[in-house]
């Protein structure tokens, strides 16, 4: 057990999320959310903070390619719902809709399984990190082309100065721990 690990079953999970900086590139500093997930009662303690935000009409969870799997499978499993998964090009075997958006240094694309959901379903968005919101609200549009209504997306970490809210429009939007 690492330092970080034997300190979260006795303090705030936050304290588990750590800081690396420059990186993927310079000036960047990424939230690395590993350690959270390798900690039992900080990750268990995230997973139920999450799901006190989910209602009873919610009928899946989606999460988006990768470390939304994680929290979007625990979170999944505790509350009887299916995860329905937003992946990166080339990972779905069946017929897909695809959404491209755009990335500070490029575009990039998610897809989901035509089948996945359809008209009258309910479901949450979850992922580990909202930034610039990009991510989100592609998944956002993905939803919409199988017409599936969204009650929320949910996150882990919000860096708010950058204001992802603003791409996610009028969907509601909740994040556990907030960065300015």
């Amino acid at each position: 057990m690492t330092a970080t690990q034997a300190n979260a079953t006795t303090t705030n999970w936050q304290e588990c999320i750590r800081d690396v900086p420059d990186f993927p590139k310079p000036g960047i500093i990424f939230k690395d959310i590993t350690p959270l997930v390798a900690d039992g009662k900080a990750f268990s303690a995230v997973v139920d903070e999450l799901a006190s935000h989910i209602g009873p009409d919610v009928d899946a969870i989606v999460g988006i390619e990768s470390r939304g799997f994680i929290f979007g499978a625990a979170l999944a499993q505790k509350l009887g719902l299916g995860l329905i998964t937003v992946r990166k090009p080339g990972k779905l075997p069946a017929a897909i809709h695809a959404v491209e958006y755009e990335l500070e240094y490029g575009v990039d694309r998610l897809e989901i399984h035509r089948d996945a959901l359809s008209a009258g379903h309910k479901v949450v968005i979850i992922d580990d990190l909202l930034a610039t919101g990009g991510t989100a609200a592609a998944t956002v549009k993905l939803i919409g082309k199988l017409g599936a209504d969204i009650d929320a997306c949910l996150f882990v970490i919000e860096l708010s100065f950058l204001n992802g809210k603003q791409a996610l429009g009028d969907v509601k939007v909740h994040s556990l721990m907030q960065v300015d």
